[in-house]
This record gives structure tokens, C-alpha cells and sequence, in this order.
């Protein structure tokens, strides 16, 4: 090599490569706890947002796709067994033309389940929803949550701009600002504190849809000081619990039952 050569002082490259090459999986950062409370209370109680409280609660409660809930039709949604099919997604080419595409990843597909909240959110969106003039039908889809003023299924962009102008709203009313949040950030939240409950790793890839667990246990490698100082105390009172509840055996009375008389 030039540098054993002489030929260079230094190699220009001698640095570890995982210390220049950012992991983009974790760039888009989660809102905490407090932070979406506070979100979806503002949406909740807005005059003019408040048509989307459902779909923010939704997508901070599934971790669902952006495309993946835009290609869910009525047919997905089962409320009786409160389960999300999602095996596609819907998407508009360069050319402006919907599409739909099969899930993201191999294991993209599958069932999700739903909480009581979530379900009365898709209850509320199905019984809102107004019937199209036109039923729109996309490579055999139809049937859609939200179409436009033309009766064709909204996209991604809509969403993603809808949520831009609630966070810019958010931030002109209130002095402490709220970070920027887009449907990926609601995914990720979900991911987040779905670890932080302590979720087994498997069980949140099959959820979030991911086809490398290495992706998911991402997640848990990006918890900080606060969530480590919470499971500490979460574990410190279960062992102190464990400990009460050893101490009531070991001084509960003997019952005169347990003696017979001879």
C-alpha cells in the first residue's frame, strides 16, 4: 500500500467505516408520550382539523404505512373481529396514475390487530364516509376511506400535507413548539413505544412489517436515559412487590383448623 510505501503519510481512509455512514433508519425521530397527547388533544379540538382525529389516532396506535392505510378499502376493515387486512398499497406514479402495489416487504403483509380505540376511530370514518358519485376502481380496488372532490382515493401527499399544516397550525397557537411530525413519524412513535412497553422484538416485527429484525431491534437500541431510569423503576416495583408479597406469606397466622385435637 502506498502508506507501508511511504508514498502517503496517512491514509486518507483509515477511519472505521460505521462512524461515517449515518444509519437512515432512525433519522426520523419519535415523538414522546407527551407529545402526542398533547397532538391529538390540539387535533381533537380544533374546528378545523377535527375531521382527522380519527386517521392521527390511527396511524399513531397501528404503526400502518402511509401507502398501506391509503390502500385499505371497506373489505379491510373487520369490526366485528377487530382486524386490519393489509396486503397492499396504494400509490401514484410519476405520471400521476394510481396504483396498486403489494405491501412493501414479503412479510408486509398480514393481519393487524385492533385495540377498542382504534376501532371506534374506523367506525367513525366509515360511518362519515360519503358515498362517490362515482365508485373509483383501482387494478380491482374499490371502495376506499377518503377519496378527493373526483371520487379518486387519496395518496400519501395528502396526508403528508395535511399533517404540515396541522403541526404549522400547532406551533402558531403554542409557545412550546411541537417537532415536526409526518405519517412516518407516527409509524416510528409506534414502533418506540411499543418497545418501551416491552413488547417482545418478534412480535413488534410482525407488526411494523418489517422484513429485518434488525430494523426493529433498532428501535430498542435507540431508547435513552429517561426510558432506561422508567424500566429501572418499572423493575424496582415489581421486585419490591415480590418482596411484599413473600413477607405476607411468611407472617400469615397458622389457621386453628390446621391442629386436630387427639
Amino acid at each position: 500500500m502506498a502508506v507501508d510505501d511511504d508514498v502517503l503519510l496517512k491514509n486518507p481512509f483509515g477511519f472505521e467505516l460505521a462512524g461515517v455512514v449515518v444509519n437512515d433508519s432512525v433519522t426520523r425521530e419519535a415523538v414522546t408520550k407527551d407529545q402526542m397527547r398533547k397532538f391529538l388533544k390540539f387535533i381533537h379540538d380544533d374546528n378545523v382539523y377535527c375531521k382527522y382525529y380519527e386517521v392521527v389516532y390511527i396511524l399513531f396506535h397501528t404503526g400502518m404505512r402511509i401507502s398501506e392505510f391509503c390502500g385499505l378499502t371497506l373489505r379491510d376493515i373487520d369490526l366485528e373481529n377487530k382486524v386490519i387486512n393489509i396486503d397492499h398499497q396504494l400509490q401514484r406514479t410519476s405520471d400521476m396514475r394510481l396504483v396498486i402495489e403489494s405491501t412493501k416487504t414479503n412479510v408486509g403483509t398480514r393481519k393487524l390487530p385492533m385495540t377498542e380505540d382504534v376501532a371506534q376511530c374506523f367506525r367513525a370514518i366509515i360511518e362519515d364516509r360519503e358515498e362517490p358519485k362515482c365508485e373509483r376502481v383501482v387494478d380491482g380496488y374499490a371502495g376506499f376511506l377518503f377519496t378527493d372532490k373526483n371520487g379518486y382515493p387519496e395518496v400519501a401527499m395528502h396526508w403528508e400535507h395535511r399533517f404540515n399544516h396541522m403541526v404549522k397550525r400547532y406551533n402558531d397557537i403554542y409557545r412550546v413548539q411541537m417537532p415536526n411530525i409526518t405519517p412516518h413519524v407516527c409509524r416510528h412513535t409506534y414502533c418506540s413505544n411499543m418497545a418501551k412497553s416491552g413488547m417482545n422484538p418478534k412480535t413488534l416485527q410482525y407488526l411494523m412489517g418489517h422484513s429485518d429484525i434488525g430494523v426493529t431491534l433498532n428501535t430498542y437500541t435507540h431508547l435513552g436515559l429517561e426510558d432506561a431510569t422508567d424500566e429501572l423503576r418499572r423493575m424496582e416495583d415489581l421486585e419490591n412487590a415480590r418482596k411484599e408479597l413473600e413477607k405476607n406469606k411468611e407472617e400469615k397466622p397458622i389457621s386453628q383448623k390446621m391442629f386436630r385435637a387427639i
